[in-house]
């Protein structure tokens, strides 16, 4: 070890920094006898399994997509919806074409990643992708075709809004209608492929996002809390206030506060 280098500079370039170990390195700091350097090793040791174990993940969620590109077809755009279950709120689609050479850390199923994380990766994916898109099927537009047609719907919309036209798609446990080219339908598929998975992602974030600005037009139902979902405080919200413009009325917990007394959401207008 030299006196130029000590344990704390050498755990800042090879732990904090995550600089690679070189061999010689290596050597030094198992040779060295002092409980930092060994310390120093650990946790390179660590990295490198934590980096060996995502290269897998991403290898076995990459298996769809390589599929593809290795038939030439280059241009596949993962697609997946958010918002289906919320008693409020639009649902919104993403649609997301990778470049072949996409190997990002950490993307995976919205769902498994907390706030924060999702919205680092949404910036990431919007910078690299080779072309993104969103969706959308607004309350009005859900009660009128029901939950299930206007996710079809807004996955549709959402690869149509793509500037690059994918050549085929992967879609979570869904056929996008109204589209000749091929399609792979993937059940948990956010968990399983990495366009997809990059789509619920931006779905995600992209609804959350609206869901907080509803929270300030119409205040009071706790939307960027809870984003319209069925959660008892949603629920207690909506017996105090009555629906807003924005509920679905078409859903059980919302058409049965449609009562005289309990209309006065539905008169709401934003200022």
């Amino acid at each position: 070890m030299t006196d130029q280098e000590s344990l704390t500079q050498l755990r800042r370039r090879f732990v904090d920094s995550q600089e690679t170990l070189t061999k010689e390195w290596e050597i030094r700091l198992r040779n060295d006898p002092r409980k930092g350097a060994a310390t120093i090793l650990r946790m390179v040791e660590r990295r490198r399994r934590l980096n060996r174990k995502e290269g897998q993940r991403l290898r076995k969620m990459l298996q769809h997509e390589k599929a593809w590109w290795d038939q030439g077809t280059t241009h596949v755009a993962g697609v997946d919806e958010a918002g289906v279950s919320p008693l409020a709120g639009p649902v919104v689609a993403a649609a997301v074409i990778l470049p072949t050479t996409a190997r990002w850390r950490g993307v995976d199923d919205s769902k498994k990643l907390t706030a924060e994380r999702r919205a680092q990766l949404a910036e990431k994916i919007k910078t690299r992708a080779i072309a993104w898109a969103v969706g959308s099927v607004a309350p009005k537009e859900i009660d009128s075709i029901n939950v299930y047609h206007a996710s079809l719907l807004a996955m549709e919309r959402a690869v149509k809004g793509l500037s690059v036209p994918p050549a085929a798609l992967l879609v979570d446990a869904r056929h996008v209608p109204n589209m000749t080219l091929p399609q792979e339908s993937l059940i948990k598929g956010d968990a399983r492929s990495l366009s997809i998975a990059a789509a619920s992602i931006i779905a995600k974030t992209t609804r959350d996002a609206l869901m907080i600005e509803m929270d300030e037009t119409y205040p009071g139902y706790g939307f960027a809390q809870h984003k319209g979902y069925p959660v008892a405080a949603h629920k207690a919200a909506l017996k105090r206030l009555g629906p807003s413009p924005i509920h679905r009325t078409s859903f059980a917990a919302v058409r049965e506060l449609l009562t005289p007394q309990l209309t006065l959401g539905l008169s709401m207008t934003p200022e």
